[in-house]
């Protein structure tokens, strides 16, 4: 049985996802994954799990970037860590894969907007940021960046599971997987696919006020029920701090993140500030990293891929 099947209010005599009667019998009324097993969104993930694995293999570290809910910078601290794990060592080799299929922001926010995508004998080969920092996406695919995907569960399945297989990554350090907001069938797929292939953990990412605090909670609780590891929560846009003045100033009027983090018992691994700079660095491809190398984010930064670290040899 897979972990996706584990969920403590699963039927007690589901047919299982790979059965022809999969949501279609009486015992899954009441099932939450009813119209994705239905749909066949889940059937045959076990095929490709040996391809996944042998591609997969010099991958020490595979993380899941999560948000609960959208708007929280998820895309753009995914970005942000590739890019500080990469400075960190020019000897280790770091990768995104965006999986955020119907918002595709990676190829925009790196900077490699409009390249191409090229195949050779040994699969797909991803664009090349930095020598040892790489990104895939379907956005590359796209023959317009403006083209909306309009697809249903079991394509956004099968193109998770090419990214998974086809593509070329060579020997990586950090595969850093930006996925949508929620829980929904990209989760599913990607945790299934790599729930053998030695799924590290998750990162979760949000902001300080309570409507978000209450969609993580969701987040960590769908980790815990597919049994990924939650390798921390980042709390993001925490406070202004003035460029001028250096004064500063809360955005929100509550942030109960650490909080929130001690009463589940999951890593709290910092917070990061809001500088006007990063969302125009986003939105022209700049490395913010190296343009703005002594602002409190950066400093914020490092200590939060220090905990990074220390989590994942945990």
């Amino acid at each position: 049985m897979s972990d996706v099947e584990r969920f403590e209010n699963q039927p007690e005599n589901c047919p299982g996802t790979q059965s022809e009667n999969a949501g279609k019998v009486s015992a899954c009324a009441k099932c939450p994954n009813q119209q994705l097993c239905s749909s066949g969104t889940l059937k045959g993930t076990n095929s490709g799990m040996h391809e996944i694995q042998e591609r997969l293999k010099d991958v020490k570290h595979k993380i899941l970037v999560l948000s609960g809910k959208g708007g929280v910078g998820k895309s753009t601290l995914t970005c942000l860590l590739s890019r500080a794990f990469s400075l960190k060592n020019a000897e280790e080799h770091v990768a995104v894969l965006d999986i955020d299929i119907c918002g595709p922001s990676q190829p925009r926010i790196l900077g490699v907007l409009g390249e191409q995508v090229h195949q050779s004998g040994s699969g797909w080969s991803p664009v090349y940021v930095e020598d040892n920092l790489s990104v895939m996406s379907i956005g590359f695919l796209l023959s317009n960046p403006d083209d909306a995907i309009i697809w249903r569960g079991p394509k956004k399945n099968g193109i998770i599971k090419q990214f998974l297989s086809e593509v070329d990554w060579g020997k990586l350090n950090y595969l850093l997987i930006d996925t949508p907001p929620g829980t929904s069938d990209e989760h599913l797929s990607v945790t299934t696919y790599l729930a053998k292939a030695g799924l590290t953990g998750a990162i979760i990412i949000t902001t300080p006020e309570e409507v978000a605090l209450l969609d993580v909670r969701k987040e960590i609780d769908f980790c815990r029920k597919v049994n990924v590891k939650i390798l921390g929560v980042i709390e993001n846009m925490s406070l202004f701090v003035c460029p001028n003045c250096k004064t500063e100033s809360k955005i929100f009027s509550t942030s109960g993140v650490k909080q929130m983090c001690e009463d589940l018992k999951v890593p709290f691994l910092g917070s990061l500030p809001v500088d006007p700079l990063l969302a125009k660095c986003c939105d022209q491809g700049i490395d913010y990293l190296r343009e703005r190398s002594n602002s409190p984010i950066v400093k914020a930064l490092d200590k939060i891929i220090e905990g990074i670290e220390k989590q994942c040899t945990i």
